[in-house]
C-alpha cells in the first residue's frame, strides 16, 4: 500500500515538474534576451505610438464631424480604430523587446476567439446595428415596423434601437431581429393612401352612398390634386361594401382617419342611407 502512495506521489511531482518546465521554456521564449538598451527602445517606441495614437484619433474626429454619417456610427468608428492600433502598438513594442511576436500573436488570436464566442450574439447585434446606420432604412423620428412592433423611432443604438409606441411604451429591439425581418416605414414617403371600408344598405342606391362618402372626405387634411376612389367593393351578406381612397400628407394621417369616421355617420343620415348591421330577414308563406 505503501509502495503505491509513493508510485502514484512520484508521477504527480513528474507531472507538476513537466508542466513548470514547460511553462519556463514559454515565458523564456516570450522574455529571454529582454536587456536594459531593449526596454529603453520600448518605452521610447511606446511614447511615439501613442502621440501618433492621438494625432490620429484627432484626424479621424474631425473627419466624422465633416461627414454626413450617423453619429452612433461615429463611437463604432473610433472604437475599431482605437482597437487596431492599440493591437498594433502592442506587436511592435513587443518586438523590440525581442519577445516572440508570432507566440504572443497566437495568444492574442485564442483570446479573441474564446471573447468572440462568449458574446456572439452581442456581436451580431452589433454589426446589425452598422448595417442600420449605413443603409439607413429608417431615421430617428420615422414611424416603422420592425421586429415584429410598430412604433415611432426613438433612438438607433449600438446593439439595439428603441421604439414608442402609440401608447407610449418604450420597446428595444435587438438589432439583429431588424435586419433579419422586413421593415416596413410609414415615413419615408411625403404623402400616404388612406384606405377605408363602410357597409351601407341595400336599399341605398349607390350614387347616393358614393355622394355621402364623397361628402364625408371633404376635409382639409385630404389632398385635392390627387384622385379619390369611391366604389363598390362587395356584396355581403347583408350590405354592400364601399372602398374609400385619398391621400393624405404623412403627418395627417390619423387626423384624416378620425375626421372621416366621425363625419360618415352624419353624411349617410343627412342623405338618408342606412348604415345596416348583421341581421336575417325571415319571410313566412301562408
Amino acid at each position: 500500500m505503501v509502495d503505491q502512495v509513493a508510485d502514484l506521489t512520484g508521477g504527480v511531482t513528474e507531472t507538476i515538474s513537466q508542466e513548470t518546465s514547460m511553462l519556463k521554456t514559454t515565458l523564456n521564449n516570450l522574455l529571454g534576451g529582454i536587456s536594459l538598451t531593449k526596454i529603453i527602445s520600448a518605452v521610447l517606441l511606446l511614447l511615439i505610438c501613442a502621440f501618433c495614437m492621438k494625432i490620429l484619433m484627432k484626424t479621424l474626429n474631425k473627419m466624422l464631424e465633416r461627414s454626413r454619417l450617423e453619429k452612433s456610427l461615429h463611437s463604432i468608428i473610433r472604437s475599431f480604430l482605437k482597437i487596431a492600433l492599440i493591437f498594433i502598438t502592442i506587436m511592435l513594442v513587443a518586438g523590440t523587446l525581442g519577445i516572440d511576436t508570432s507566440s504572443l500573436l497566437a495568444i492574442l488570436s485564442v483570446a479573441g476567439l474564446a471573447v468572440s464566442l462568449a458574446i456572439q450574439d452581442s456581436l451580431s447585434n452589433l454589426a446589425s446595428g452598422i448595417v442600420i446606420l449605413v443603409s439607413k432604412p429608417f431615421k430617428v423620428g420615422d414611424y416603422v415596423t420592425a421586429g415584429g412592433f410598430s412604433g415611432t423611432v426613438q433612438e438607433i443604438g449600438i446593439t439595439h434601437t428603441r421604439l414608442s409606441t402609440v401608447d407610449n411604451q418604450i420597446i428595444l429591439i435587438p438589432n439583429g431581429a431588424i435586419t433579419s425581418a422586413a421593415i416596413t416605414n410609414f415615413s419615408t414617403a411625403e404623402n400616404r393612401r388612406l384606405d377605408l371600408v363602410f357597409s351601407a344598405s341595400y336599399d341605398a342606391p349607390v350614387e347616393t352612398v358614393r355622394e355621402a362618402l364623397a361628402e364625408a372626405v371633404d376635409i382639409p387634411q385630404v389632398l385635392k390634386d390627387q384622385p379619390i376612389f369611391i366604389r363598390v367593393s362587395k356584396y355581403a351578406d347583408s350590405a354592400i361594401e364601399y372602398t374609400v381612397r385619398v391621400w393624405v400628407h404623412n403627418a395627417d394621417y390619423w387626423d384624416a382617419h378620425f375626421d372621416i369616421m366621425e363625419r360618415v355617420k352624419d353624411c349617410f343620415d343627412r342623405h338618408g342611407v342606412e348604415m345596416t348591421y348583421p341581421h336575417l330577414n325571415v319571410h313566412t308563406v301562408s
